[in-house]
């Protein structure tokens, strides 16, 4: 087994992603039909040798919980080794809610001191990509680094979401900006860091004693790292398939590069297989008037409808004369005969009626309740919600989980940019 432990940050509540993680965490979510974000850091591990792993849980974690168990899909499940959860818990003075990312590590730093490592790898659970971390350690031991900072080009106006870094001709780090109102370049951290064991240890000490930090990786810790002298923190630049998916627009984009002729994140090579834990479904099936075009149908799916440019996860139904277009359609929804869907994300056990329209109109206005996140013309159906037939739903609209939207006449219309949270006592339509 590898001196190396893997610990996998997945408590972060994830509010830009909306509904779809206000029953779960962010690293819950469903991607790509039938993984969960997390699989993806799971399955780096295991790919790369890594057999030890923590999963550091706080919000929500119960269906996150679930679907890791005792890591048997990932061949986790091991004496010596193995995945484990580790929330925060009550029994000693230093106890608490994690603060932040550094604080999460901080407070599990007995189950580093108990596994005889000299490296640990500090993983994101909500990205997507592929990466044999043996590369990065080889990089981080060449270099005698402190800390290793995988790094990634992105374009120039999305960089002020994430870290901004600069580096010296060796590859050391020499300046680090989180997410700056102005960054000085596109070349980013990816929120994975690579540590020498003393020098995590020792970090996350200077970090506990600084009563202004925020206890957090990329506000406080690196940044302070890089202006101690004598501190070895390099960046190793990373060229392939990676994705931050915790925004809807970046969400559902990363759901649509999948359906690329030759998509750059390759779920298809058995090297690097992508593993979860989907079990229980028969084989999808296609109807004889069914249309299918560029589009993952996940196991137990039935298709007589239309589909197009979509991603449909384990036990959805399209009746026939449905039509589902350029949407993300979680696990065992029912989208019934002459209903359309177009350009929305709908969660678990959400029915669509006959002759419902969700994404009507050419009015893309944004979210009135949330325009900084629903914003590009998604509109997002919560967890279990029933839309009756003949409803209409605008564009960048959100309903939320266990909603039903009623329908009290045939004209029944909710207008783009509009919010559901829960039943209305009053019909909350223009008609």
């Amino acid at each position: 087994m590898k001196r190396v432990v893997a610990l996998i940050l997945a408590g972060g509540q994830g509010d830009r992603l909306s509904v779809l993680s206000e029953e779960r965490a962010k690293p819950a979510v469903i991607f790509g039909g039938r993984y969960r974000i997390i699989d993806f850091a799971l399955s780096n591990c295991v790919n790369s040798g890594i057999t030890r792993v923590g999963v550091l849980t706080q919000y929500r974690p119960r269906s996150l919980n679930d679907h890791i168990g005792i890591g048997r899909p990932w061949d986790l499940d091991r004496q010596g080794g193995g995945v484990t959860l580790l929330q925060p818990y009550l029994g000693r003075d230093s106890s608490d809610w994690y603060r932040g990312t550094a604080d999460a590590v901080t407070q599990n730093i007995y189950f580093l001191e108990e596994t005889k490592v000299e490296h640990i790898l500090v993983l994101a659970g909500d990205h997507v990509y592929k990466m044999d971390y043996d590369d990065l350690i080889a990089y981080h031991q060449a270099n005698e680094a402190d800390v290793t900072v995988p790094l990634y080009e992105v374009p120039m106006q999305e960089a002020h979401r994430y870290g901004v870094l600069s580096t010296a001709e060796d590859g050391r780090i020499v300046e680090f900006e989180e997410k700056p109102d102005h960054p000085k370049s596109n070349l980013i951290s990816m929120g994975i860091y690579c540590f020498s064991r003393q020098a995590l240890i020792d970090a996350l000490v200077d970090d506990s004693k600084d009563v202004d930090s925020s206890h957090d990786f990329g506000r406080d810790v690196i940044p302070r790292m890089v202006q101690q002298a004598g501190a070895r923190v390099f960046g190793w630049k990373f060229d392939g398939y990676w994705r931050d998916v915790g925004t809807i627009e970046s969400y559902y984009d990363g759901n649509m590069d999948l359906l690329e002729d030759l998509p750059k994140l390759n779920m298809y090579d058995p090297e690097t297989r992508v593993r979860t834990g989907v079990t229980g479904y028969p084989p999808a099936k296609v109807g004889w008037r069914a249309y299918l075009q560029r589009s993952l149908l996940d196991l137990g799916c039935i298709v007589n409808g239309h589909v197009e440019h979509s991603v449909l996860s384990p036990g959805v139904f399209v009746e026939e004369g449905a039509v589902v277009r350029d949407s993300i359609i979680f696990n065992d929804c029912r989208i019934e005969a002459g209903a359309i869907v177009e350009r929305a994300i709908i969660d678990k056990e959400v029915s669509v009626g006959k002759n419902a329209y969700v994404g009507y109109g050419d009015d893309f206005a944004p979210n009135g309740e949330r325009p900084d996140i629903v914003n590009s013309g998604v509109t997002i159906i919560g967890k279990r919600a029933e839309i009756q037939p003949y409803v209409r739903i605008g564009r960048n609209c959100v309903i939320g989980p266990n909603v039903t939207v009623d329908n009290r006449n045939a004209d029944a219309y909710l207008p783009s940019g509009s919010t559901i949270r829960e039943k209305q006592k009053e019909y909350p339509y223009r008609v």
